[in-house]
């Protein structure tokens, strides 16, 4: 007999991936990550001290699984790169509810206090400024609005998981335009939206 295929970290986090998508985070433990690996706990608590170290692990992980979904979204839908954000995380939240609530409601890092909080993650400082070097606003103009359309889409997002709603994109990208088109023309009164090349 061949002998049996060893149990790796990939193995164990993909499968944890699966089973969030399936049913939940709160689903997962030793027992059920076992049972879909076919295999006895033992090689779980090889790899991983715990249970914790494992989901710390996993958080990684899911959200390099959140940005590549963004990056295929960004190939596939013809949008302008403002709304590209936005438009994505709602379609998340629509699409991947256990995931989204995991990563963005229930384990959430960010504790805002003050608007600065928002940009002490890297990957909010990183796409603040994209968006508004591509709205040709100044850095911390920029910076306000984007996180006021944060704020909006987030609301969104998490009324779309807990079944409170339930947008199409057609309405969902209108909503997002019209908010928009309000923050930016406090500042730059005669900005047009640009189309899906970026282009006005």
């Amino acid at each position: 007999m061949p002998p049996k295929a060893k149990i790796s970290k990939e193995m164990i986090l993909n499968t944890v991936l699966d089973i969030t998508r399936e049913s939940g985070f709160e689903t997962v433990n030793a027992r059920s990550i076992a049972n879909k690996l076919q295999c006895s706990t033992r090689p779980i608590f090889t790899c991983y001290e715990n249970m914790e170290e494992l989901k710390k692990e996993f958080l990684t992980f899911a959200y390099e699984y959140y940005k590549q979904y963004v990056i295929h979204y960004q190939t596939s839908a013809h949008t302008p790169f403002c709304l590209l954000l936005p438009l994505s995380y709602l379609e998340f939240a629509d699409r991947e509810p256990h995931l989204f609530k995991l990563l963005f409601v229930n384990d959430m890092d960010l504790m805002m206090t003050d608007a600065e909080d928002f940009y002490r993650e890297s990957d909010n400082e990183r796409n603040a400024e994209r968006f508004s070097a591509s709205m040709g606003l100044e850095p911390e103009n920029g910076k306000a609005i984007f996180l006021d359309l944060f704020l909006y889409t987030h609301g969104i997002a998490v009324l779309t998981v807990t079944k409170k709603t339930a947008l199409n994109r057609e309405t969902a990208e209108k909503m997002l335009r019209n908010v928009l088109s309000a923050f930016i023309k406090q500042e730059k009164p005669d900005w047009e939206f640009p189309d899906e090349r970026g282009a006005v």
